[in-house]
């Protein structure tokens, strides 16, 4: 019945379009950000900054901090975790795990990835850290790492509890940073799966990995008082989206709502390579053993664009006339700077592609003699 009531409330709240490429669809929630993971480009949002409660969305910090973990060699994924008998007590979603039952990383995994299992995200938690309590406290600081300004955790499942508030675009932050490790897609892209050796059914809770083209993940939640929360990533293109919809009033609106940003944005924007539009000529090496050098981009570039922006993007080639040896390998010779519409959107390095000594005095003297012979 709060539930319901609260519904209501909310379904009174459609957020508007932001200012962009074209009119974003309305969203019924409390909060939405759409992010693009690459760059990290906010491509829409309202109420972006709210601090609002994440029921089980809350889980990505938990799978981010274990992914870290895996791939930093601290844990394995065939670690066998012997189950508490506070794991076991909780609550809500979960994979019913009895006190003393052995589960390993794999399998707990994916129980929180797919079905969302509040026992196995303690587990997991308490084998990282010790204690739910100290894994939260890492889940924090982690959080103020990546630059969650609106965060606070409480516990590592996102069961109520006061002062446990995160806002849609810490989620999306937080998505983003877990999307970086791409084995946790072995997980969140599962429609279903088993655990215990066949004997326990597993359906993912998030219905887009199905229902929807190049659904990567990631994570749903839902309480009375959070109502239905999601964070939906999708890549198509090479291109990856993060679509967070907060305090939505029912379980099909957060997916629409998912699913709409999700198509606003592929539908209007792209990620484009970009580099220097002709041939790069060389730099004159000034007292050097080699009489030039090659520029080359110093790192590759690809930028977010409006499709519609597409013929407008274009780019200069600033370089140096010269340089005097020695020349490093790696060393700044220039740059290309990207420009959309005229605006500068992104500079890239240039830089040398060997490196260069500079020349002794025997050397200057015997350029100097091959020059006066070839003068004469």
């Amino acid at each position: 019945m709060k539930r319901f009531f609260a519904a209501l409330l909310c379904a009174c709240a459609l957020i508007q379009p932001a200012a962009g490429a074209a009119a974003a669809p309305e969203v019924e929630a409390g909060a939405a950000v759409l992010m693009e993971r690459e760059t990290g480009t906010v491509l829409y949002e309202s109420h972006s900054h709210d601090k609002l409660e994440p029921a089980s969305v809350t889980k990505i910090m938990t799978l981010l901090l274990v992914m870290e973990a895996i791939d930093g060699g601290t844990v394995r994924l065939e670690d066998v975790v012997t189950v508490s008998s506070s794991a076991a007590a909780m609550g809500g979603s979960q994979v019913y795990l009895k006190e003393g039952e052995q589960m390993t990383v794999d399998e707990l995994l994916k129980a929180v990835a797919v079905v969302s299992a509040n026992d196995a995200a303690v587990a997991l938690a308490e084998h990282l850290a010790g204690s739910e309590a100290a894994f939260v406290e890492r889940m924090d600081r982690r959080a103020a790492e990546l630059g969650m300004k609106d965060t606070n955790f409480v516990n590592c499942t996102g069961l109520p509890a006061a002062g446990h508030l995160t806002s849609a675009y810490d989620i999306a932050l937080m998505s983003r940073a877990l999307m970086a490790h791409p084995k946790i897609r072995d997980y969140t892209t599962i429609w279903m799966d088993t655990i215990r050796g066949g004997q326990f059914q597993l359906s993912n809770t998030n219905k887009l990995v199905r229902f929807y083209s190049g659904c990567t993940g990631l994570k749903t939640g839902s309480t009375d008082s959070a109502l239905y929360c999601l964070s939906a990533t999708a890549e198509r293109e090479g291109m990856e989206l993060i679509a967070v919809v907060l305090k939505s009033p029912t379980s099909q609106k957060r997916f629409d709502g998912a699913r709409a940003l999700l198509d606003y944005g592929f539908a209007n924007y792209t990620l484009l390579d970009v580099g220097p539009d002709e041939a790069i000529p060389p730099v004159e090496v000034r007292l050097g053993e080699v009489e030039q050098v090659q520029p080359t981009l110093g790192q590759s570039g690809r930028i977010l664009v409006e499709k519609a922006q597409l013929d407008q993007v274009t780019t200069q080639v600033r370089l140096a006339e010269d340089v005097e040896a020695p020349v490093e390998q790696g060393q700044k010779l220039g740059e290309v700077v990207v420009l959309v519409d005229g605006e500068e959107r992104q500079v890239l390095p240039l830089v040398a592609d060997q490196g260069v000594e500079r020349l002794t005095i025997p050397g200057i003297f015997l350029r100097f003699m091959r020059t006066l012979l070839m003068e004469g």
